[in-house]
């Protein structure tokens, strides 16, 4: 199976040079690729980035340690039991988003450490390094001072435990075709987060006493997707969740008239593709989303996978979400807050350009004070 991740913002902004990692898993988990993000507009001026969703590393984590120290950071690299290496046999080629070293043995150059993603961008020209004894130092440069990096690569482990400083506790919403799918991945993602993992799937079947398939039976799809909405409103102010969605037409998630509620968290559309190749891809999600014909376009990321789904696949597919989600609040960091105070006014419909106090959904016109 592979996939593809794509996300987006819907707020406007200057598109933020991302540098994008890459990662090929053996079979049968899938391939995730991501892509140097293009400047795409539509009518609603909303803003399209896309990226790469996982990184490598060509090294046994036991054999370096990386510590982070305000803007700047410490990576040691035992260089092992080569004899004496001097400066002139290092090789250190740092990039803002990138690092790879080596050693030259027997005449030619081997590698030592290989990251075609770091966890953020560095200041490449302001990377120093050094040989301690048997060890490499090279310290390394934020770009962004604030951001405090869990390790030196991006990673499920780093993704996870950085992700508390940037959620900042919003919950996340998955969406998709798949309410399988749908499920297992967040699932993946609650645990990683620490998050409370839910699912309207299994909240519906509780409160009606039978299953959705039996329901939609006998009341309709609309049925369905009414009461999935409701339940989407009871969770609208809850934090630190993971809501998987129903999916199929009988999905509130589909339908662009019931997303009023799921704009309190960040989403993630889960899309199979029937792309076989990275720019068909794209392709489509482009024509996805500028056409507006599914409510799934709403989303702030969309994953697209392409082939056989199997369980194990779940957390692939998480990773990528959460590597996109770091991407798209990178790019704006006052999205989360920005989702908060989108609850505090309850909700009302107007993400992402949220309106004053006192604006009427139900009209759009703005309350006179005296009545409020």
């Amino acid at each position: 199976m592979a996939s593809s991740l794509f996300f987006f913002s819907q707020k406007p902004f200057i598109s933020p040079q991302i540098s994008l990692p890459k990662i090929s898993l053996s079979s049968p988990k899938p391939t995730l690729s991501l892509f140097r993000p293009p400047l795409l507009t539509s009518n609603n001026a909303a803003r399209r980035l896309s990226c790469k969703a996982l990184s490598t590393i060509s090294l046994n984590p036991s054999n370096y340690e990386f510590s982070d120290a305000s803007s700047e950071m410490e990576l040691r690299l035992q260089l092992g039991g080569s004899g004496d290496v001097s400066s002139r046999d290092i090789f250190v080629d740092a990039e803002d988003s990138s690092l790879k070293i080596g050693v030259k043995q027997s005449g030619s150059f081997v590698t030592l450490l290989e990251i075609n993603q770091l966890y953020e961008k560095i200041k490449s020209s302001e990377t120093i390094w050094y040989i301690d004894e048997d060890q490499l130092v090279v310290n390394l440069k934020k770009q962004d001072p604030d951001m405090k990096w869990p390790d030196i690569v991006e990673s499920w482990e780093s993704l996870t435990a950085g992700a508390m400083q940037l959620l900042k506790g919003t919950s996340i919403y998955i969406v998709g075709d798949s309410t399988e799918i749908n499920d297992k991945v967040a699932r993946e993602l609650a645990v990683g987060l620490g998050y409370t993992p839910l699912s309207t799937k299994e909240l519906l079947e509780t409160f009606a006493k039978q299953s959705i398939d039996l329901w939609v039976a006998a009341d309709g799809s609309e049925s369905v997707a009414e009461a999935e909405s409701a339940v989407l409103e009871n969770l609208s102010s809850h934090v630190r969740a993971v809501t998987a969605t129903l999916g199929g037409l009988h999905g509130a998630a589909q339908r662009a008239d019931k997303w009023r509620h799921l704009y309190a968290g960040f989403t993630v559309w889960l899309s199979q593709s029937e792309a076989t190749d990275e720019e068909s891809a794209k392709e489509e999600a482009r024509n996805h989303i500028q056409e507006g014909s599914l409510g799934y376009s709403n989303a702030d990321v969309v994953v697209k996978l392409h082939g056989s789904w199997d369980a194990d696949h779940a957390k692939t597919v998480a990773q990528a979400s959460l590597s996109a989600l770091k991407q798209l609040i990178m790019s704006d960091k006052n999205l989360p807050g920005k989702k908060s105070l989108y609850i505090r006014l309850g909700c009302r419909g107007d993400w992402p350009e949220i309106k004053p106090p006192g604006w009427d959904p139900s009209t759009g016109a703005q309350v006179p004070a005296t009545t409020l």
